[in-house]
């Protein structure tokens, strides 16, 4: 656009990016001024399995991005979940969000419904619980609870803060179970519940404002007070 010369700063043709701007300076595009930037939003999407956290892919697979509602503004995932993985994925229309609510800093607690082939004991569970070293790479304590056995597959439910590439079935394989199911169910604060797969859900703004520590009250103008005499 600025090679166009469709860009002009307080009245100036731009011909190059390389310019520092200010909430005080004039931004026109076609000699219309910028709007105000959107406000940041974020939505619950319930991921079905066989998607890929992506808006294109290499090998032709279906994406999360050709499958949301055409009504949702351009936005971005915060994190992944992997081609089988399914639940809850975060989807904001903010990159400064996203990258604050990624952030191993943030430490919310992404917890998981996993499924496993095998019938673990209690105990089986106790090298996740403690940490565990894979091919050289360190995994912290993960929050495992054993709830059920049904038939062949035992139900697990997993806690942790990280976010490690395919960390869950990578843990659970070095202690010899094989995952075969895993749903997040939330993230940080924000609960998958009733929503459907493929379904999307937007977190109202008084929430996410909690949430995140963000101040709703309107910025009050001094008012103008004559000095005593």
């Amino acid at each position: 656009m600025i090679n166009a010369g469709r860009v002009s700063v307080n009245g100036k043709v731009l011909t190059s990016p390389a310019l520092n701007v200010t909430d005080a300076d004039k931004i026109t595009v076609d000699g219309q001024p910028l709007a105000e930037p959107d406000k940041a939003r974020v939505w619950l999407y319930h991921k079905p399995a066989g998607l890929v956290t992506t808006e294109r892919d290499e090998k032709g697979r279906d994406t999360v991005f050709a499958n949301l509602p055409e009504h949702l503004p351009r936005v971005m995932s915060v994190g992944r979940l992997d081609l089988n993985s399914e639940g809850l994925l975060l989807l904001t229309n903010d990159g400064g969000l996203k990258r604050t609510l990624e952030l191993p800093s943030t430490g919310w607690l992404r917890r998981y419904r996993v499924r496993v082939n095998g019938a673990p004991k209690d105990e089986t569970l106790d090298p996740l619980r403690q940490g565990i070293d894979i091919e050289g790479e360190r995994f912290q304590p993960m929050q495992v609870t054993l709830d059920r056995q049904q038939g062949a597959n035992a139900w697990l439910t997993i806690a942790l803060r990280e976010g490690k590439n395919r960390e869950i079935r990578r843990a659970a394989e070095a202690i010899g179970l094989t995952v075969n199911r895993l749903i997040r169910i939330s993230y940080g604060p924000f609960q998958l519940r009733e929503l459907k797969a493929g379904e999307v859900e937007e977190v109202k703004q008084r929430v996410l404002a909690d949430q995140m520590g963000w101040s709703t009250k309107p910025k009050l103008k001094p008012r103008n007070r004559r000095p005593r005499r």
